[in-house]
């Protein structure tokens, strides 16, 4: 799929960084340090979140974790259920309070100075970062057309309709998720799939430089799996959108990110390129299966196989 061109300043399109010869994953404290106030973000980073330890009802679940995004990348968040991603995501973008902490986001131009995530306002924040979570519900009686419009809402205001860009931004969303068709049908009559489409079209519509997704192709077939990460791909590569997505299926994850953060038991256990990061034994452990992995003989990309019982057996009845 390719992206129309936004009537806007763009950066030029940015090549996917090959692994370094050798390299090794990045190594990550296992235990939490002492909390900051700010800590110094990375000069290069679209997201900058440090030291992030995250509680449920008192019982920390993400522990002291680090989670850089580079400015204009894919970076994939991977681990089996239960570890923390989706945890990590919801704090990062305000809607979890982190027990302890930081979170920078890039001001927009190159040279200025990151800015405290946590300090902004709602709206500031939602004109800056976009969240698409797992659960969202559907508004009985709204257009497809109205709820992507729901993506505009930062820039309104209070006096609403002081949106000039809204309306054709909203187009934008609908074109490049191919629901154009569907704009003025009720959302209630849309499949699961097509609904996601949905979701991530009022995400486009919002129009920030940092793209947080947990599960973004949950629901979809295989067609609309494929054009939504490539849609992904397109935004950091042409229009420098930092991307930070939550995927299940590891072969996504290796094919779309330049960066890979594997979590386990709430802490970061590697973060690099996936060629870094997919280790045999480490994935093997984090998950708790037998993972192979072997370089795509095309691209060479890891490709993985999780082997159960069953897939040991030489021949079957």
């Amino acid at each position: 799929m390719i992206v129309p061109a936004l009537d806007r300043e763009e950066p030029p399109p940015r090549r996917r960084s090959a692994p370094a010869a050798g390299a090794t994953a990045v190594p990550i404290a296992a235990e939490p340090g002492p909390a900051a106030p700010l800590a110094t973000p990375e000069p290069d980073a679209g997201l900058d979140a440090r030291d992030m330890t995250i509680a449920y009802d008192r019982t920390d679940v993400v522990h002291g974790a680090d989670l850089r995004l580079p400015r204009g990348r894919v970076t994939a968040l991977i681990g089996p259920n239960g570890s923390g991603k989706s945890t990590l995501l919801r704090a990062v973008a305000r809607l979890h309070k982190a027990r302890t902490g930081s979170v920078t986001v890039a001001a927009g131009a190159e040279d200025a100075a990151p800015v405290d995530a946590l300090a902004l306002s709602r709206s500031d924040f939602a004109r800056r970062v976009t969240l698409l979570a797992q659960s969202r519900n559907a508004p009985a009686g709204l257009s497809v057309r109205d709820v992507v419009g729901f993506g505009r809402h930062p820039y309104r205001g209070r006096l609403r309709g002081t949106d000039p860009d809204g309306a054709r931004m909203v187009e934008h969303a609908l074109a490049v998720t191919n629901l154009a068709e569907f704009a003025d049908r009720g959302v209630e009559s849309l499949s699961g799939g097509q609904l996601q489409r949905v979701w991530f079209a009022c995400c486009l519509a919002q129009d920030t430089d940092v793209l947080l997704l947990d599960e973004p192709t949950t629901y979809l077939d295989l067609r609309y799996q494929v054009e939504i990460l490539d849609l992904v791909r397109d935004l950091a590569d042409t229009h420098g959108v930092t991307v930070g997505v939550v995927l299940h299926d590891l072969d996504q994850a290796a094919s779309v990110a330049d960066q890979v953060v594997l979590l386990s038991s709430g802490r970061i256990v590697a973060a690099g390129t996936p060629a870094e990061v997919y280790a045999p034994e480490r994935l093997s452990d984090a998950y708790g299966i037998r993972i192979d992995v072997e370089p795509d003989s095309s691209t060479g990309i890891p490709r993985t196989r999780a082997v159960g019982r069953h897939h040991l057996r030489s021949e079957r009845p």
